[in-house]
């Protein structure tokens, strides 16, 4: 069971970091210029990259670096209050608001749990 769940981080981790690169490369087919606006909505993207980088170092080193599996937990709780928070102010619909936010709590879960379940 532990193998399937080490999958299904993984398999969340690339999601999240693929999700990130869309939104990055959607920047440029949003924005006609560079802007504030679009600097923070290429950001968002740049953060969803970010995460998935320590969700997956938390994968192979979180066990044995309790430090790695704190920033992997701390950026996946935080990224979860702010897609929750990006859904509504954004006005999102509710299946992109489940899916998004559920996609984060999932990994944030997983990130806390797997590395110390030898």
């Amino acid at each position: 069971m532990r193998q399937l769940y080490l999958h299904l981080y993984l398999l969340l981790t690339v999601l999240l970091s693929g999700l990130g690169l869309v939104h990055v490369a959607m920047t440029f087919a949003l924005f006609d210029v560079l802007s504030s606006r679009a600097i923070w909505f290429a950001s968002g993207g740049l953060a969803m990259i970010l995460t998935g980088v320590i969700n997956l170092l938390n994968r192979v080193y979180g066990a044995e670096a309790r430090g790695v599996r704190w920033a992997a937990f701390g950026a996946n709780f935080a990224m979860t209050v702010f897609a929750a928070w990006a859904g509504i102010a954004g006005a999102a619909s509710a299946a992109q608001q489940i899916l998004i936010v559920g996609l984060m709590i999932i990994t944030t879960l997983l990130s806390w749990w797997l590395p110390v379940s030898a």
